[in-house]
């Protein structure tokens, strides 16, 4: 039995969990295979293990592998995220991180594109790249700003997986500005 917090006793109205079990394909899913039951923060432990996933699928496959592994989480995310949620209208459980692997993946294809365009060896994606994507995804992904806070306030399913997938696209486009700021005042 898990012990009870501070906080989720004081309370009123506190978040429900997902049950660990049993382990069904769109419960494997929906928590990428139990990271979402990581602590503290599930999101940002699901971000940082999409970012060490999607530089071994770079790695292999390039831009062309990390792309096609983003459109099969994201349908496999819609599709989870469904049927996880189909008795819990309205809910966003913290264990869902389905969603940040599939928003934190958009966020690293805008690097990996332009390391692909130029040139480079696939096993070669430089850290600023990567490190950027992380930070401002998981900026967006909180701060919610924009269209990213009204797909979130649609408590549903695609709801869930639409702010995070709009927080990647902010991200990706935010760190290839910050790569042309970067390349054309400090190179």
């Amino acid at each position: 039995m898990e012990r009870e917090t501070l906080e989720e006793r004081l309370d009123p109205n506190p978040p429900k969990k997902l049950r660990r079990g049993p382990w069904t394909p769109q419960l494997i899913v929906a928590t990428v295979g139990g990271i979402g039951y990581l602590r503290p923060a599930p999101g940002t432990w699901a971000s940082a293990a999409a970012i060490g996933a999607g530089i071994v699928l770079h790695g292999i496959g390039h831009v062309w592998l990390l792309l096609a592994a983003t459109l099969l989480a994201t349908g496999a995310g819609f599709w989870a995220c469904g049927r996880v949620l189909a008795d819990r209208p309205g809910e966003d459980p913290a264990e869902v991180v389905i969603d940040e692997v599939a928003g934190q993946w958009l966020a690293l294809l805008f690097p990996s594109a332009g390391f692909w365009l130029m040139g480079l060896d696939s096993w070669h994606f430089p850290y600023p790249g990567w490190v950027a994507a992380f930070v401002f995804f998981r900026l967006f992904d909180i701060w919610k700003p924009s269209i990213i806070g009204r797909a979130d306030r649609r408590a549903d399913g695609p709801g869930i997986m639409l702010d995070d997938l709009f927080a990647g696209l902010f991200a990706g486009v935010a760190t290839m500005i910050a790569a042309g700021l970067s390349h054309g005042l400090l190179m």
